[in-house]
């Protein structure tokens, strides 16, 4: 249940549930001793049973009289110790998990007398982080969660106008988070090339972004035999969707981010096991966090050019099925050896990213995808998977990355896997060949040979996109909407 407000007093109310700071050697902040003396000492004494010391950790106790309903003691570190954007966010998504199911309005009392932090956006990112939390996919779910009961939450300030101010570019921000999670978690019966290249244009066209479908007769003319190829086993049939946001300067070039977006994934002829098969809906999620990027883009008018490409297709077998040895000619001219129809990402994306340098000359070119389970071999549920041929465009990735909390890993690449995707009888082949281990690193240089020169990038969102540890991002189990605020960072902390 999504929070239905977030907002910002400057004193504390009464009949509400509260919450105050404690410090990791269980003294009071300054807002937690002034509650303290107005309720005759009871957190002084509760805050003795306390004895969890880990940041962030909540423990709630209700009042049998006085002017509030529970007090949620949150453990706030250090007293002194300075707190990161992140960090504030975190808090907001603790105190979220702890307050949601009290059954009343909640006053978060901690401002900049209680944490150091260098700016007036404190309160803001607090409310951020609960709102980041809120959100769960319960749209099929007869029955809805009855104990989540929390539907409005204040942060105190001492400049309530200026926190609102503040808040708004984060509100929209999760707005284009929530779309994301949204299209990722919807089942493939309801989320299919046709149906998705539908969202993006209700979504993003009322908000100024000129949305551009392909389809079938389209892709064939340009011809998309690798992204055509993959969709040919299926009734739903393939579609190319491109959006593009003209905030900046009309000659400025843009910048340009391709989304794999494969609505269900057999794996085609090279069929998948049946152990995990119905978590290839969410294959879609890089189509999907492109998708909701231009939301965030789009609403908070950001002066910068953007193109959202979003490729997909449903694979499936049939006897329409591309098949293991078939050999297809992308739109670039190279050909492809097929040998596993299930390493059909790159197919989808080899196409798109040929379009997209080829028809917009972008300054970048950042794709994502759930790309290969390598990956997750690689680095866990905790990092995605960053490939480029720029330094200085992964460190500037890197960096947003620091920031927001959406992990990167940055992982190598060579002449060695460029070499092990050779094929005998094609330019190349779509899976290594079997003495060259690295699934992930060959399907990005894979990639690579699609981008011609531009400055590039290829996120590996496998392991990532959903996540069943709350601990790991800030969101309820499922799906997390990773690289939203990831790349909207990016666009808003570099000059292009």
């Amino acid at each position: 249940m999504l929070i239905n407000k977030v907002s910002f007093v400057d004193k504390l109310p009464k009949n509400c549930g509260i919450v105050v700071g404690i410090y990791s050697d269980g003294s009071l902040s300054p807002n937690a001793k002034k509650v303290d003396e107005s309720l005759g000492g009871i957190i002084s004494k509760n805050s003795d049973k306390f004895t969890c010391k880990s940041q962030f950790k909540t423990r709630s106790f209700a009042l049998c009289n006085g002017d509030y309903g529970y007090v949620t003691m949150v453990r706030l570190g250090d007293s002194g110790k300075k707190f990161s954007e992140l960090e504030l966010e975190k808090l907001g998504a603790a105190i979220y998990s702890c307050t949601s199911k009290l059954d009343e309005d909640v006053v978060v009392a901690i401002d900049r007398s209680d944490i150091d932090f260098p700016c007036d956006c404190l309160p803001a990112h607090i409310g951020f982080g609960a709102l980041l939390k809120s959100w769960n996919f319960d749209k099929y779910k007869s029955k809805k969660d009855e104990k989540i009961t929390l539907k409005n939450l204040s942060v105190l300030t001492s400049d309530v106008k200026a926190s609102e101010k503040y808040l708004e570019e984060l509100q929209k921000l999760a707005e284009g988070v929530f779309l994301t999670r949204q299209v990722v978690s919807e089942p493939a019966n309801v989320i299919y090339p046709e149906s998705l290249a539908k969202i993006a244009k209700d979504e993003l066209f009322p908000l100024g972004v000129e949305v551009e479908i392909l389809e079938v007769s389209e892709m064939k003319k340009l011809w998309m035999n690798a992204l055509l190829a993959v969709g040919q086993g299926s009734e739903n049939k393939p579609r190319l969707a491109i959006l593009r946001w003209n905030g900046g300067e009309k000659s400025d070039a843009p910048i340009a981010f391709v989304g794999k977006g494969v609505t269900f994934d057999s794996g085609g002829i090279s069929l998948k096991p049946e152990s995990g098969m119905h978590e290839m809906r969410y294959d879609m999620a890089g189509s999907g966090t492109v998708l909701g990027l231009l939301k965030a883009v789009a609403l908070n008018k950001l002066p910068v050019n953007v193109v959202g490409v979003m490729a997909m297709a449903e694979n499936m077998p049939s006897g329409s099925a591309q098949r293991p040895g078939d050999i297809v000619r992308s739109m670039s001219g190279q050909t492809i050896e097929v040998l596993s129809t299930d390493a059909e990402g790159r197919m989808v994306l080899a196409d798109a990213l040929w379009y997209t340098q080829d028809r917009f000359d972008p300054k970048i070119i950042i794709d994502l995808a759930t790309l290969t389970g390598a990956i997750v071999v690689a680095l866990g549920h905790e990092y995605a998977g960053l490939f480029s041929n720029c330094n200085e465009l992964a460190e500037q990735i890197v960096s947003s990355s620091v920031r927001t909390g959406e992990k990167v890993w940055r992982m190598p690449m060579s002449e060695h896997f460029d070499e092990g995707i050779n094929s005998d009888i094609a330019d190349m082949q779509n899976i290594g060949k079997p003495n060259v281990r690295g699934g992930s690193i060959t399907a990005a240089q894979f990639l690579k040979r699609f981008v011609n020169d531009k400055k590039w990038a290829h996120i590996d969102v496998a392991g990532v996109e959903t996540t069943s540890d709350d601990n790991l991002f800030i969101c309820s189990k499922g799906a997390t909407g990773f690289g939203v605020r990831l790349l909207y960072d990016f666009l808003r902390a570099n000059k292009f």
